[in-house]
């Protein structure tokens, strides 16, 4: 096997698996079972619906600090790119 029918067939099997994960994706609520049980019914849709934002609040700030941490990396290879020219 050459090393250009290797890289074809690696890129093929990601973007088979990248097409096949968005067009079967499932919805899923941001809730936990014990969160479902707790605040199941008709009376408690606002607390359900704060329970959500506080769940989705909770999974961005990974997200920004890992974000923010690369784009404090990428300045600082670019500064020491600059410091060698």
């Amino acid at each position: 096997m050459t090393d250009r029918s290797r890289i074809v067939n690696f890129f093929s099997t990601k973007c088979f698996y990248v097409l096949l994960s968005i067009f079967f994706s499932l919805s899923s609520n941001a809730q936990c079972a014990m969160c479902r049980a707790a605040l199941a019914g008709d009376s408690n849709v606002k607390k359900a619906e704060a329970v959500n934002d506080g769940i989705v609040y909770l999974m961005v700030i990974p997200y920004l600090l890992v974000g923010l941490i690369g784009v404090l990396i990428y300045r600082m290879y670019q500064s020491k790119k600059k410091k060698a020219e």
